[in-house]
């Protein structure tokens, strides 16, 4: 079996930045490998892509370059808003803040803190890096008819994440 649209994909990642070789994140620190459903929307389409007729045991290191991944750093999305927007939280360099927004919940990072203005970059962490995905196949099966419909696969076991 392969990895093709309506199949559910089991495999371990480990992302780093291209450039320096950091690892950005890995499911095997976690102990728990990623389950998607292919062509549900869940991981990066360029990736997913990439990922189309590996096999179970398959190994496969994909570059992928920032347009593809996270897209470009926007700098009109470095904004300086004023500190009272922020209420009472104790504000310092580098805290990642969670904000609603319209197009659901996104993330910003301060990078400035003053008495009476934050500034703060909305971009994702990852934009602008080139990233490297060292993918592993563990398990590959049909969807069941259910994940077809829900467009997410369910979980060995039942839990949620």
């Amino acid at each position: 079996m392969k990895v093709e649209k309506g199949k559910v994909v089991t495999f371990h990642y480990v992302l780093k930045d291209k450039e320096t070789g950091e690892v950005i994140q890995s499911s095997k620190e976690h102990g728990e490998p990623l389950t998607i459903l292919v062509g549900g929307q869940q991981i990066i389409p360029a990736l997913e892509e990439r990922m189309m007729g590996m096999e179970v045991g398959e190994s496969k290191d994909i570059d992928l370059k920032a347009e593809e991944a996270y897209g470009l750093r926007n700098d009109d999305l470095v904004q300086v808003l004023p500190r009272h927007l922020f209420g009472d939280i104790e504000l310092r360099r580098g805290m990642v803040l969670e904000a609603d927004t319209p197009e659901g919940p996104i993330n910003m990072v301060v990078l400035h803190a003053g008495d009476d203005e934050v500034i703060v970059d909305m971009n994702h962490p990852l934009a602008g890096r080139d990233l490297t995905f060292e993918i592993e196949i563990l398990n590959i099966r049909d969807a069941t008819p259910e994940e077809l419909e829900h467009g997410h696969a369910h979980g060995e076991g039942g839990h949620h994440h």
